[in-house]
């Protein structure tokens, strides 16, 4: 049976909702990641296709080499939510 589209989209929010976790949390460094790094910590295997969408929101920027970390907006965004699992 198909999963419901809901449940997919939930799944989704949740793992772009724990990479912006991971590379927000003050206690976790390095503050900068992987994209790889990122695939194994959320265990994900297209971890570019989540940091995509984390980048196009203005969440997440990426160094010419391919690394990533956290936005201002992400981090006033964590600030505002907190850490929601």
């Amino acid at each position: 049976m198909h999963e419901n589209p809901n449940e997919q989209v939930r799944k989704w929010d949740s793992m772009e909702r724990d990479a912006l976790y991971l590379l927000t949390d003050p206690d976790n460094y390095p503050t900068l990641w992987s994209v790889p790094d990122i695939g194994r910590e959320i265990g994900y295997f297209d971890p570019e296709a989540v940091v995509r969408s984390l980048r196009n929101a203005g969440l997440v920027h990426q160094t010419a080499d391919g690394f990533v970390f956290a936005s201002p907006a992400a981090y006033r965004m964590v600030a505002l939510v907190g850490h929601v699992g």
